[in-house]
């Protein structure tokens, strides 16, 4: 096993807990990593601005991946890199999605736009990204500069249901991911989280094998593939869990931290000088 010499790591369900709460344990893992030499990034479903509140605690440095890879932002959320959605895809996925009756929700520069104020896991994502959403009378007015779709819904089985159909209706000309069991997110074709690792390995100059890199949902798989040594948190599914070289403990049990300091920082070697 190569030493690791860049960790990346998932947001939602892997470096903070169900609850939204960023431990001390995982600030003094990602501390630990920065003073070995291990360089550290995030990656998420998240927008920009959602990732905002965890640059200071986790002294980011490096660039980071939002929307599922369609963005590449600077820790002062600066976009270096930036792919939309065809104002056509996201009609058709919208259809798709109102099929089913789910929720939607759709990401445009620096917005959350909505149509249903009180539509389901609005203030659980306002929980997490500390932003309030926009509400609009009509989501199709505003599809001229989409990074992402989401689909929400509290029946887990319907949105399961819909994520083959979208994907049929939109081929290869979006991509289709759940992020949570509750969220079916659209992105553009040719991105997901595999896309930020390797823009990260050329940007660093890190090979593959010093790579690892930690998450819990089918769209951290990407990242898997990408990476020397990835690390399945104790609260993915089986099928996540099978992907993965390793498995830690929940995010609920500080399973970020134990993977720091069982299976990252024993292969840490004498440092790296990626900063």
């Amino acid at each position: 096993m190569s030493r690791i010499s860049l960790v990346i790591s998932d947001v939602d369900g892997t470096l903070i807990t169900t609850d939204k709460v960023l431990t001390d344990r995982s600030r003094a893992a990602v501390s630990r990593l920065h003073a070995r030499g291990i360089a550290f990034s995030i990656v998420s479903s998240r927008p920009p601005f959602g990732l905002r509140m965890l640059v200071e605690p986790l002294a980011l440095r490096l660039p980071m991946g939002a929307y599922n890879g369609a963005a590449l932002v600077a820790p002062d959320l600066t976009v270096l890199e930036q792919r939309l959605l065809p104002p056509e895809v996201a009609r058709e996925a919208m259809a798709v999605l109102r099929s089913f009756a789910v929720d939607i929700w759709i990401f445009t520069g620096d917005r959350w736009l909505v149509d249903d104020p009180h539509g389901a896991y609005i203030e659980r994502e306002v929980q997490t990204i500390r932003v309030r959403p926009t509400v609009v009378e009509h989501l199709e007015d505003h599809l001229d500069s989409v990074a992402k779709i989401v689909g929400a819904c509290a029946d887990f089985e319907r949105l399961a249901a819909c994520e083959p159909a979208v994907r049929q209706r939109l081929e290869d000309r979006a991509s289709v991911v759940r992020s949570q069991p509750y969220y079916l997110d659209v992105t553009p074709a040719g991105t997901d989280k595999g896309v930020v690792v390797a823009e990260l390995m050329q940007r660093l100059g890190v090979p593959t094998a010093e790579i690892a890199a930690i998450g819990d949902m089918e769209n951290d798989v990407a990242m898997f593939r990408k990476s020397g040594f990835s690390i399945a948190m104790g609260n993915a599914s089986p099928d996540v869990q099978h992907l993965a070289h390793a498995v830690t403990l929940s995010n609920d049990e500080d399973g970020f931290a134990e993977a720091v300091d069982r299976l990252i920082l024993p292969r840490a070697g004498n440092g790296s000088a990626v900063a």
